[in-house]
């Protein structure tokens, strides 16, 4: 069976894109990626500081960059950050480059699993499930737009979850 030479997993905050991302790359003997791991390198600070020191714009820029870069290399499974989705220009990069796996999960799984962990910005203020409802409403089309194969990864193992994308892969 023939393999792309990239897989980048999209979807919410919550989804397993890190977890599903590192076990993928293990099973297939792929190097692991991670956009917002890439953007507090290059920027040397958490993404928390570049929220509060450059609004979320700010943080888009850089993103789309270490989308841009990411993408470009060969060989990667690629875990992009949940709003990777919102420029047309990553959506481009994502879609054109690799095989794009959209993780779906719902707002409830997504406010289980984003109490402990990483800090997120768009998260710090207000109702949580309010906040979540309407960001999977608003992205869930640009994740399907890119999106080669849709997994629901809700009360799923991250084992399962990557050998299902392991076998839905060209």
């Amino acid at each position: 069976m023939k393999r792309p030479q990239n897989i980048f997993l999209v979807g919410p905050m919550g989804a397993g894109k890190s977890a599903v991302g590192k076990q993928l790359a293990r099973a297939l003997h792929l190097s692991f990626v991670d956009s917002d791991d890439e953007v507090e390198s290059r920027t040397g600070v958490d993404i928390p500081f570049v929220f509060e020191k450059e609004g979320e714009e700010g943080f888009r820029k850089r993103e789309a960059a270490a989308i841009d870069d990411l993408t470009s290399r060969d060989g990667v499974v690629l875990a992009t950050g949940g709003g990777a989705v919102l420029r047309a220009e990553s959506r481009k990069r994502l879609s054109s480059r690799g095989f794009v796996v959209y993780l779906y999960t719902s707002v409830d799984q997504q406010l289980e699993r984003t109490t402990k962990g990483r800090e997120r910005p768009l998260l710090a203020d207000g109702d949580r499930r309010e906040t979540l409802g309407k960001l999977l409403e608003h992205r869930d089309p640009l994740y399907r737009e890119v999106a080669d194969l849709v997994v629901e990864t809700d009360g799923r193992r991250v084992k399962a979850v990557a050998d299902e994308i392991a076998d839905h892969l060209p």
